[in-house]
This record gives C-alpha cells, sequence and structure tokens, in this order.
C-alpha cells in the first residue's frame, strides 16, 4: 500500500504489476478517480507492438490503484484497424456527454507511412465500456492532428484543443454529440517548425481562467514544458514561461506532462500527470538533440551534434514511469503580471499536506 507519491519511481498497481496507462489521463465519477491510458506492457523492443489498447485504474485515494483491465482493447486479427498493435495510437481521452448519455473516447493515431496524423472516434454507455468505433482515419478540420485534449465546460458544449501536426496549436469546438468538429476553430502558439511547435496540451481551469500547458515538439526525448492563461476558452493566450524554475536539465524533470487535474475536496491543489517515456537516457542533453529535431526542419540550421547521435536510443515504453507534482500558483503581482505557475520537484510527497 502506498500513503504518498514517488515521482519517478516504477508504480505498481494493487496487485504489484507495473501501472500501465501512459500518456494518460484521471478522471472523477461517483467518488472515484480513473486513471486511463496507453498500455505499453508488450512494447518491449522484442514485439512489433505500439500498444496493447487503453488500460483503466480505479483508486479512491489516488496512491493506489486497482487495474480495471482494458476498456478499449487492441485488434491484433485486424492489420487495417487503428487498434492493431502496430497501429501508433496515442493518447486516448474520455469525455461525458450529458445530453446523449455516452461516453466519448478520441484516440490519435499516427500514419508515418503517408506523413500525417488522424483521429479513431469510439462511444459507450458506460466508462469502462465496452467502446464502439463511429469514426475511423478522422481529419479534424481537414488538419492532420497531433497531441491533444478534450475538455466540457460547465454548460455542455466540449472543446479540441490538438497541435496542427508541426504548426500551431488549434481550439477547435465539438459537434453536440462530441464525436466530430463543428467548423469554428482558432489558432495559438505559430511556430515554425519542432522543436519550438507545442504539442501535448493539457487545458484546466482556475479561478475562471484557462490554463494550457504543453510541451516542445522531440518526440520521446524531453524539452521544456510551456504555460500560458486565458480568459476564454478561445483565449488569446498569454505565455507565462517555463513552470519548471528548479530544472537545470531543461527537460521538465525528464518527462512530458500528458494532463493536469483537480484534487476533489482540496481548496486548491492541481496535480500534473506526465510521463518518463526514457528512464534509461537521462543522460542525454536537451541542447542535443534540440539540434537535431531542428535540423530536420530546418535545413539551414548549423548543428554541433552528430545528426545520428539518437541512432542508439531504443523506446522501449515498456519501461516509462510516471512523474505527478502538484502546481504551484503565484498571484499577478509586479514581477508576474498575469500571475504564474510552477512546479517543483519533490522526491516524495502527501496529498494530506495539502489544504
Amino acid at each position: 500500500m502506498y500513503n504518498a507519491f514517488y515521482p519517478g519511481q516504477v508504480w505498481l498497481d494493487t496487485e504489484g504489476k507495473p501501472i500501465h496507462a501512459h500518456g494518460g489521463s484521471v478522471i472523477y465519477i461517483d467518488g472515484t478517480y480513473y486513471f486511463y491510458g496507453e498500455n505499453k506492457e508488450k512494447t518491449d523492443g522484442h514485439h512489433d507492438v505500439w500498444h496493447w489498447g487503453v488500460r483503466c485504474y480505479a483508486s479512491k485515494d489516488l496512491y493506489n490503484w486497482e487495474d480495471k483491465g482494458l476498456i478499449i482493447p487492441p485488434e491484433p486479427d485486424n492489420p487495417e484497424s487503428s487498434l492493431h498493435p502496430a497501429s501508433k495510437m496515442d493518447r486516448p481521452h474520455i469525455i461525458y456527454n450529458k445530453r446523449t448519455g455516452k461516453y466519448v473516447a478520441w484516440l490519435k493515431i499516427m500514419h508515418p507511412e503517408r506523413n500525417e496524423q488522424t483521429e479513431t472516434v469510439m462511444v459507450a454507455d458506460n466508462f469502462l465500456g465496452p467502446y464502439t468505433k463511429v469514426k475511423e482515419d478522422l481529419r479534424p478540420l481537414n488538419m492532420s492532428a497531433g497531441d491533444f485534449d478534450l475538455v466540457v465546460a460547465d454548460d455542455g458544449k466540449a472543446y479540441y484543443y490538438f497541435e496542427r501536426v508541426h504548426t500551431e496549436t488549434i481550439c477547435a469546438d465539438l459537434t453536440e454529440d462530441y464525436t466530430d468538429v463543428t467548423g469554428y476553430y482558432s489558432t495559438h502558439f505559430p511556430r515554425k517548425y519542432p522543436p519550438f511547435v507545442r504539442e501535448a496540451t493539457a487545458h484546466f481551469m482556475r479561478k475562471g481562467m484557462h490554463y494550457l500547458v504543453t510541451s516542445g515538439t522531440t518526440g520521446y526525448h524531453p524539452n521544456p514544458s510551456e504555460v500560458a492563461i486565458g480568459a476564454s476558452w478561445h483565449g488569446p493566450f498569454t505565455v507565462l514561461g517555463n513552470p519548471h524554475p528548479d530544472d537545470p536539465s531543461n527537460t521538465s524533470f525528464h518527462s512530458q506532462i500528458s494532463s493536469v487535474f483537480k484534487v476533489q475536496g482540496k481548496k486548491d491543489l492541481y496535480i500534473a500527470c506526465a510521463d518518463r517515456w526514457l528512464p534509461d537516457y537521462m543522460d542525454l542533453r536537451y541542447e542535443d538533440y534540440a539540434q537535431i529535431y531542428e535540423k530536420k526542419f530546418n535545413p539551414d540550421k548549423e548543428i554541433t551534434v552528430p545528426f545520428d547521435m539518437l541512432s542508439h536510443v531504443q523506446a522501449i515504453t515498456s519501461r516509462s514511469t510516471y512523474v505527478w507534482l502538484p502546481l504551484r500558483f503565484v498571484e499577478p503581482c509586479e514581477e508576474y503580471p498575469n500571475g504564474m505557475v510552477f512546479i517543483d520537484w519533490k522526491d516524495e510527497w502527501r496529498i494530506e499536506d495539502y489544504e
């Protein structure tokens, strides 16, 4: 039994097995937290398995998680399916539609062979499934759509924040049933190319303001996070800066944030959920591999490291761990006129230490 968080260490479920909910999110339903994400248990470098479905865990205290199994299983018998284990399925997000009574899941699917990313959309009557596909190979707004977040407003309207691949961040309105976009959208954070383009958007609200936490674009290699704030769903958003003040590695503590959620019953406790995708390569320097990612998209970039310096890196994501840390807020002041959000490193921390 756990009674604290231990960021970066292997996290075991109540059966003593490593938790596999990568690129994960947390949803609170009827007094229970559910933590779900990519099941990477078979992505061990020995098989052509990118994922083995979406796995979910349940908890009352956020420390100890019971494995609820695969809520979206893989489809190993159908090589054409977006849920085939070799399909590059990432970052599932599930929201509830009060009007239809359905849980709606969106899954990002990468297609390197055709240089684009699409979405698979599924629905279920119960959070734990079963889920049924309603859309596959969806190109929202006719764009190649990367890492994303789904958010539901108090009035039931839903929004889809995603990376228009290697270009900018998009906020798009969802249809009433949450299975598609309406066509209305706004654009944010335009950047010329990786590693500066923002991805892995995580949205949360605090005191009526909208926050977006994003990472740069360096694949599984970690990079500096960025936090922005706005007064509405579509912004405009003001970039506040890097929320990791005491991180000399410039890698968000060697992790990538996938979601942020508020702890029930706590006055102001928000937790950033992050993956440490490459725990075996924490000696790599961001300043080095960032040059390589930029060189791929900017031929004029001169680099000081070998272009193939990452050729030895094997992304065995079954070994990935989690970095869950609390957010620290600074209210608007002379030094931070728009306020600021910080994430401080803690080897161990407890929810009970917060009001």
